[in-house]
């Protein structure tokens, strides 16, 4: 019971906010300029700021696990070209696939990361290590699938060079960028500037969430409800099923695990659907999937939580 109070706590809340976001576009509180430019400005700020600030606070150098941060890295990896491969070998509307692969492969490891390990634990634990090997990948990966994929695609060389030029120029790349930076040289800022990122960070979520639920076409949606419910499959069971019991296999345990769970079979983060939206890929599918992915992983993580404990893994 401990653990399904743990996982409704950590989405339900999520879900509701999204749900008022779609309510609120309804009794046209918000309007179709008002998710535009609040998708702009989180990809371009509130995102990019959270990010920073959560690696900047982390320790790289004391928490330091290389066997851990490598296998996070490489499983992150091989999802990636998988789902990939795979959708491009079967999926037939090629429109979709950019969505489809980001969403599929990409969860919430920051945010709720962090939240569900504090709810068990009392404290970050193995989070931050976790970050650091999956969501500089989340993001370098989806500008890649987001720019060969997307509707305004190239050929060749240039859609290399435009992907190269997309990581390197993308503000959530640029804020892990310089988070890594401030960790490694310890650098602490002054109250003023520490509470005044802190404010445009906690922003990031919330904002994100919001714009999912008012931007979400619920017509256009249920269209498209055969990709959802495959995306959701794959993201929160199929990656989780493949991986956990390698993981247990070299030895990963109680804190690690769980932030495995969160890495492997969180539900697909809104940061997708904002870079979904600005590299012109299906804003439709992608905040479809967040929906759906955050509506059953409240009954996912709580099966994969209770078998691990079954097993002795967790404590």
């Amino acid at each position: 019971m401990e653990n399904l109070i743990y996982s409704l706590n950590a989405t339900i809340p999520v879900f509701a906010v999204i749900v008022a976001g779609y309510i609120l576009k309804q009794i046209g509180m918000l309007n179709d300029n008002f998710i535009e430019v609040a998708n702009k400005f989180n990809f371009k700020i509130t995102l990019p700021v959270l990010l920073f600030t959560d690696i900047a606070s982390t320790d790289i150098i004391k928490n330091f696990d290389g066997k851990y941060i490598l296998f996070c890295a490489t499983v992150t990896t091989i999802c990636f070209w998988m789902i990939w491969f795979i959708t491009k070998k079967h999926m037939k509307d090629s429109t979709m696939v950019g969505a489809f692969v980001q969403a599929s492969f990409r969860g919430s490891a920051a945010v709720l990361g962090i939240a569900f390990i504090q709810n068990i634990y009392g404290s970050a634990g193995m989070a931050p290590l976790m970050i650091i090997g999956a969501v500089p990948l989340y993001n370098i990966y989806s500008v890649i699938v987001l720019t060969f994929e997307g509707n305004n695609k190239e050929k060749g060389k240039n859609s290399i060079k435009k992907a190269c030029i997309n990581i390197i120029k993308n503000p959530i790349i640029i804020g892990i960028g310089f988070g890594m930076i401030a960790s490694l040289l310890n650098i602490k800022f002054p109250t003023i500037i520490d509470k005044t990122l802190g404010n445009f960070a906690v922003m990031a979520s919330p904002l994100a969430l919001v714009t999912i639920g008012a931007g979400f076409e619920g017509r256009k949606a249920l269209t498209k409800i055969k990709p959802t419910l495959i995306a959701s499959f794959v993201k929160l069971v199929v990656q989780a099923a493949l991986f956990l019991p390698l993981a247990a296999f070299f030895g990963f345990r109680d804190q690690k695990l769980i932030a495995l769970i969160i890495m492997l079979g969180s539900p697909a983060t809104p940061s997708c659907y904002i870079m979904a939206k600005n590299m012109n890929n299906d804003g439709v599918l992608t905040s479809s999937i967040i929906v759906a992915t955050t509506l059953l992983s409240a009954l996912t993580l709580t099966f994969w939580i209770f078998s691990l404990k079954s097993l002795g893994l967790v404590i």
